[in-house]
């Protein structure tokens, strides 16, 4: 039985490629090297990109740059491409001003993380997102809940009550657990679409709901994704199964350390340019690289 017809909306497509962000030798942002893997990553299984966010490097990053890497990006993939750009902050008034600058350099969404950091309790959160929401009315915006990095967990019945945002159309759930797309499917309803923030738990997370993937695997392992999550809703689960079972230490390998620093050499091992993380991030130490390199052989064998 077919499940192509899901009940929650797909706003930014299936699989949405978390960009890293390349650099040059001294640490500057390459934008060349950024326009080609747009077009490689549209070309190779992703839906849509999203720039400057935590795969990206954004800590790392000033404003000005972010706004120039998604002025780049989107030239890079034209008009048809979805692109969500990093907005947020653990400042209000700087996220309200990233994202109405975002939406002016052309983003068809924005993904606003959980305040970091500063731990605001679920009224304040309420506020932080509703004031990002309404100051750029006409951008969709996906609220990304991670709480093993912000130190801060957003509720589900928080978002039910910015829910009245009509803009706020979607959610990256990354808190390690399924659980968070049923309460929020549960508190908010069909009109939230739900996207996994964890390659490892896609294919769980659709089958309790979700729609997608905001992918960091998708950079080396796109068109594997892709041709899982069509598998789950065309109704072929144990076609689905074995594609996740495949992809299982892949998605390990990618998060043997603090991301994006494997995927970054996962890139380098596949023949882009794409540089060292910014400090304090560091590259990856050579037995992780040769364990990770092996991994993608095998995957590719498969």
């Amino acid at each position: 039985m077919s499940l192509s017809t899901h009940l929650s909306p797909t706003p930014f497509g299936r699989v949405v490629t978390a960009m890293i962000t390349p650099f040059d030798s001294g640490g500057t942002i390459n934008f060349s090297i950024a326009g080609r893997l747009a077009r490689h990553l549209i070309e190779h299984g992703s839906d849509g990109l999203l720039v400057c966010g935590t795969t990206g490097e954004s800590p790392t990053l000033s404003w000005d740059e972010q706004l120039e890497l998604l002025k780049t990006v989107r030239e890079a993939v034209g008009s048809n491409t979805k692109i969500l750009a990093g907005t947020g902050s653990n400042s209000t008034a700087e996220a309200v001003k990233a994202t109405r600058e975002a939406a002016l350099a052309g983003a068809d969404g924005a993904l606003v993380v959980v305040p970091y950091y500063n731990k605001p309790p679920q009224d304040g959160l309420e506020a932080h997102f509703r004031a990002i929401a309404e100051a750029a009315s006409t951008l969709p915006l996906m609220i990304y809940n991670i709480p093993g990095r912000t130190g801060c967990n957003i509720e589900a019945e928080t978002v039910a009550r910015l829910m009245d945002c009509p803009n706020i159309v979607s959610f990256k759930a990354a808190s390690g657990t399924t659980e968070e797309v049923t309460s929020l499917r549960l508190a908010c309803g069909s009109r939230l679409a739900i996207y996994s923030g964890d390659d490892g738990l896609t294919l769980p997370m659709l089958s309790v709901g979700a729609v997608g993937v905001v992918s960091v695997a998708s950079h080396v392992a796109g068109p594997q994704i892709r041709a899982m999550i069509e598998a789950y809703f065309e109704g072929k689960a144990a076609v689905a199964l074995a594609q996740h079972e495949q992809l299982i230490p892949l998605f390990k390998g990618l998060f043997a350390t603090t991301n994006p620093i494997p995927v970054k050499a996962a890139l380098e091992l596949n023949g882009w340019p794409v540089g060292a993380p910014r400090p304090p991030l560091s590259s990856l130490p050579e037995a992780m690289r040769i364990t990770l390199s092996k991994t993608m052989s095998a995957l590719s064998q498969t």
